[in-house]
């Protein structure tokens, strides 16, 4: 059982940090275009200070403040883990990264950016320790609104990105890219990650334990 455990969470805790430093190397390229959200964390930063990491928690306080008060319950510890060190990661990754002085950099930094984060959220999900506060409100969406996870996802991206934008967000033809093509590797990089994890478990430490892996 603590073989399982431990294999699961260092998973978990690797794919977080690995996400992160995509996120932040797709920022160090926001010419070419971020993700939806980083948009608005951006604009946030630009326009009140603090960090984009910071902003990044906040957002994502008031997004598990919502959930928890619509659904009458807190979410597992996951969430709130994912949540902090997101904000944390992407703070430390953009003082560490330097900085891109022409453009073809940030389109390494956005290229490299879109593989990077893709790969950490398939080792990150796979797992199944729980989702962060965006993905959980995209299946409130999806739960309370009816319609398809990609619709809702879709959806939620189109109107944060637009605000984002209006408070002065760098929206480009990247976050399009993002929301069009990330979504290919991770369906690639998550059943890859959940073999592998199986495969450093082992199926006799499995024997008694609750699935844990998404069909």
């Amino acid at each position: 059982m603590k073989k399982v455990y431990a294999w699961r969470w260092g998973f978990y805790l690797v794919g977080i940090s690995i996400m992160s430093l995509g996120v932040t190397m797709i920022i160090k390229g926001e010419d070419v275009g971020v993700n939806a959200w980083d948009v608005l964390h951006i604009a946030l930063y630009k326009t009140l200070g603090l960090t984009i990491g910071i902003w990044s928690i906040i957002v994502g306080l008031l997004i598990i403040a919502f959930t928890s008060i619509s659904y009458r319950r807190l979410p597992k510890i996951g969430t709130w883990i994912n949540l902090v060190m997101i904000g944390a990661l992407i703070d430390f990754y953009y003082w560490l990264l330097p900085d891109a002085q022409s453009f073809a950099f940030q389109l390494v930094y956005f290229l490299l950016g879109i593989l990077v984060l893709s790969f950490g959220t398939g080792m990150y999900i796979s797992p199944n320790l729980g989702s962060g506060p965006r993905d959980s409100l995209m299946m409130w969406i999806v739960d309370k609104l009816g319609g398809s996870i990609k619709m809702a996802r879709i959806s939620l991206e189109f109107i944060v990105a637009l605000i984002g934008w209006v408070l002065g967000g760098p929206l480009g033809v990247g976050t399009i890219i993002i929301a069009l093509f990330s979504g290919y590797i991770v369906q690639f990089a998550l059943p890859y990650f959940q073999k592998l994890l199986l495969k450093c478990i082992g199926e006799e430490s499995l024997k008694g334990v609750k699935p844990f892996i998404h069909s």
